[in-house]
């Protein structure tokens, strides 16, 4: 009975998200944000960015993630200039599969496991952990209709030449959005809400992600040509 009454709860969870797909357009990204601030930062600043060696050792995704956050770090008045910086900076991004909050361990699944849990640290998950910017980028195992995806990046600054930490952010958020390539740009920007002078404490931040609505599958109809109309035949004369 537990079975049969899980698995319509799962069809029903399904049959709403599939509607949601389609005519949703734009969802909210709510992430947990911790700053920390250790100096002024002017206006302006220049910076260039720096990697880790695992990060070096895998030079295509570093790349990929950085361009996903110099938007933000423009946006934040932050100017790159590798050849005169007056900052470092550092960007890493990690994403995985997670057991839902919602979801039932018991079913179709061993349980619970340790691992990378849907908040802050370490906590209870499923799956293994991908790394994006650190080293590797790869999927956890998740059971059948259990989707769900953890997220965090961070952003650590470094003043020249003495290299000192002048500023530290982590964004972190849940939830079942697939599109990692479009959520991690948003999250870099709540890391840096607040910036050069955040808040203290834990904060949530949350940014509207619009979304393409779906192309119209109507095809008007096309005018047709004129056509004269039919002529009336000639009678012909009276014969004598």
């Amino acid at each position: 009975m537990r079975r049969a009454l899980r698995l319509l709860e799962l069809a029903a969870m399904t049959a709403v998200a599939v509607g949601l797909a389609g005519c949703a357009t734009s969802y909210v990204v709510d992430n947990n944000v911790q700053s920390y601030a250790k100096a002024p930062i002017p206006p302006g600043a220049t910076y260039r960015f720096e990697r880790l060696p695992s990060q070096q050792a895998n030079d295509a995704a570093q790349s990929d993630l950085e361009t996903l956050a110099e938007p933000s770090l423009a946006a934040a008045g932050l100017r790159r200039d590798d050849a005169s910086p007056r900052y470092t900076v550092q960007v890493s991004a990690r994403s995985q599969l997670e057991l839902s909050p919602w979801a039932d361990p018991w079913f179709d699944g061993p349980g619970w496991g340790p691992g990378w849990g849907p908040r802050w640290g370490v906590g209870l998950g499923y799956g293994r952990p991908g790394w994006y910017g650190g080293g590797w980028w790869g999927p956890g195992a998740m059971p059948p209709n259990q989707t769900w995806y953890g997220r965090e990046v961070s952003i650590v600054m470094r003043s020249l030449p003495d290299r000192q930490v002048v500023y530290e952010t982590h964004a972190r958020n849940d939830g079942p959005y697939p599109d990692t390539r479009r959520i991690l740009p948003v999250m870099f920007h709540a890391a840096l809400q607040g910036f050069p002078n955040p808040p203290q404490a834990v904060r949530r931040v949350d940014v509207t992600v619009e979304t393409k609505p779906p192309a119209s599958t109507h095809v008007a109809p096309q005018p047709q040509p004129a056509t004269a109309a039919p002529t009336a035949p000639t009678p012909a004369p009276a014969r004598p």
